[in-house]
């Protein structure tokens, strides 16, 4: 199973957000019971990429396959692919630290018209981009984490969704969050005993204490799996979540199941978002070890989802 973390290794790779204050095409409707239902593309890693044409087509399609209007987008889907798309795997040789350095320098010399190109591309699909996704590691360039905000500028979202960065990053990202007018949406993982990590209430609290554009983008399953109580956190700090990652783990930090056999309160979160209608979106993040290709599976994510919400 390929992960988020090992991904950014082979994967493919300023306009305002009122360029795009619609979609252009025929909206894709994946709001169920008032909950806006969407997916990280990051669920499609496993689709091949075409020898010729634009991978995010493929992407696109995907999405249109599945039913799915909201798409919260995986970076290395844009970047390119002989590069590591970022994330804190060691950069423990010289060709991965020439890498490193080489996605740097991409970034910060991308042309912003290929973002613009992105977004159009979602746009005429039905599909609205809400999110872009990048993991702030400690060795980034202010540089480097300017252009990320002016590329999510042009992409016309109004939250960079965190994977990795960690809780000691956060007061070099407020400054860019300040001028941007960018959200950070904090991604948590399992590793509670580590306060520099994501992972604890106490960590949440601690992020959210810093500035008011730090949200959580609460990934229930991880979040289970490190013994926290999703519900709870979501009835006492809805107005900070932008968005869940739904998905099914055990608890004790045990593995990705196939949704309904964990341990991750999916249908009660679904209902919590239903009868108090937060305004938070209920995204897919399809990593259990599936027998069906990606479509299929996320396609089975979103009728778990419509019959949780009934």
């Amino acid at each position: 199973m390929i992960t988020r973390r090992s991904f950014g290794k082979w994967s493919l790779g300023v306009a305002s957000a009122s360029l795009y204050p619609k979609l252009c095409g025929a909206a894709i409707n994946s709001t169920v019971s008032g909950v806006k239902v969407g997916a990280i593309s990051y669920c499609f890693r496993a689709i091949p990429r075409p020898q010729q044409g634009d991978y995010i087509d493929t992407i696109v399609r995907a999405y249109q396959d599945c039913g799915i209007g909201y798409c919260e987008l995986f970076n290395p889907m844009v970047e390119p692919w002989n590069l590591p798309g970022g994330g804190r795997a060691p950069l423990n040789t010289p060709e991965l630290q020439k890498m490193r350095k080489d996605l740097r320098d991409w970034r910060i010399s991308a042309p912003l018209s290929r973002f613009q190109e992105v977004r159009k591309k979602f746009n005429d699909g039905g599909i609205d981009v809400f999110a872009y996704v990048m993991t702030f590691t400690e060795d980034f360039t202010d540089e480097e984490i300017d252009a990320i905000f002016r590329q999510a500028q042009t992409l016309g979202v109004k939250l960079i969704g965190t994977n990795q960065t960690t809780v000691g990053m956060g007061p070099r990202l407020i400054p860019f969050c300040d001028r941007y007018k960018i959200d950070l949406g904090f991604h948590c993982h399992s590793k509670v005993t580590d306060l520099n990590e994501v992972a604890s209430v106490a960590s949440y609290e601690t992020l959210f204490g810093m500035s008011k554009r730090f949200k959580a983008n609460l990934d229930i399953g991880h979040f289970t799996a490190g013994n926290n109580d999703a519900v709870a956190f979501i009835q006492k700090h809805h107005d900070r979540i932008t968005h869940l990652h739904l998905k099914d783990r055990k608890r004790n930090d045990g593995p990705n199941m196939p949704w309904g056999e964990g341990e991750t309160p999916l249908k009660q979160a679904l209902q919590l978002l239903k009868q108090k209608r937060y305004p938070i979106y209920a995204v897919i993040e399809y990593e259990y070890p599936g027998k069906g290709t990606p479509v299929e599976e996320v396609t089975k994510c979103v009728a778990y989802i419509r019959q949780a919400l009934a």
